[in-house]
């Protein structure tokens, strides 16, 4: 996920261009991250350092890991975590901007603590956004003291991963009274619980994105279109709904229902997180109320 959230900044900071975003994605599909990458992102050598390894390995027939363990940049504990580290996607998405030198490491680097100021995120957001784990990730856009909250999100953009794009990312978290978009899809929670969780975009966003989740080439109608999105939301809320039960907590599902035309959504507090998939914008639309009124 991290990989799409920083090549967005890198394209908003002028730094790459489509094409070339377009490019680095492709490559970073069939490689993975060499050693020296993973061990510059994750602060265990300078960039000077691994140069210097890398300059080694082209006089001797040594593996990396080896040559820094026998100059003390890493121990054998150390190089067994990176070696551990290379299917990580993240990292394989850096080493194919280096490889197309289209961003050396020391721009890719000063890009990250850039993006980590802008956002004013810590040391250890920026380990979870590396790790690609979703439910590590989704909780630092949820700025919140609501644990529920944070669940239902996880629990949202995990499925969407799972079931819709695997490229899914998300963006900040933010709270209003009341949310207008061109269709929406909308389940209503009730019990131990009560909340409304929707979907929510311009048409074009929201049929790419049940098209993705159906496996149908073609979806012709906005009925058609909601109707499979609530079936995705009637899912993650299924699942979220189980999951709560393991804590002894009650909640009934009641049948999604959509709007095809502009709806709005209004109540004391609104949670909505912006989320780019299928190559489109969606908004995941959480509120923890059962005073939600959707027109």
């Amino acid at each position: 996920m991290f990989d799409r959230i920083i090549g967005r900044y890198l394209l908003e900071q002028n730094l790459i261009n489509k094409l070339q975003l377009s490019q680095v994605y492709q490559l970073q599909e069939a490689n993975r991250a060499k050693l020296g990458v993973i061990a510059v992102s994750e602060k265990l050598m300078t960039i000077a350092q691994a140069e210097q390894v890398n300059a080694l390995q082209a006089t001797v027939d040594k593996r990396f890991g080896d040559i820094a363990i026998e100059k003390g940049y890493l121990t054998e504990t150390q190089v067994g975590r990176l070696l551990e580290l290379q299917g990580n996607g993240y990292l394989a998405f850096v080493q194919a901007l280096v490889d197309t030198n289209y961003l050396p490491l020391e721009q890719i680097y000063e890009a990250e603590m850039n993006f980590q100021k802008a956002n004013g995120f810590t040391e250890s957001d920026m380990a979870a956004l590396k790790t690609g784990d979703v439910a590590k990730i989704v909780p630092i856009f949820v700025n919140t003291e609501n644990p529920l909250y944070r669940q239902m999100f996880v629990m949202g953009i995990k499925n969407m991963y799972r079931l819709v794009d695997s490229h899914v990312y998300v963006g900040k978290a933010y709270k209003v009274r009341s949310f207008k978009e061109e269709v929406m899809g909308f389940q209503k929670l009730h019990g131990d619980q009560k909340a409304t969780v929707a979907i929510t975009g311009k048409y074009e966003d929201v049929q790419r994105m049940a098209v993705a989740y159906t496996k149908e080439e073609f979806i012709e109608t906005r009925e058609d279109a909601l109707d499979a999105v609530c079936e995705l939301i009637n899912c993650i809320n299924g699942l979220y709904a189980t999951e709560q039960s393991w804590n002894d907590s009650k909640i009934e599902l009641e049948p999604p229902e959509f709007k095809v035309s502009f709806s709005e959504a209004s109540c004391d507090e609104i949670w909505v997180m912006p989320v780019y998939i299928c190559q489109g914008e969606v908004k995941y639309m959480i509120a923890i109320s059962e005073n939600m009124r959707i027109s």
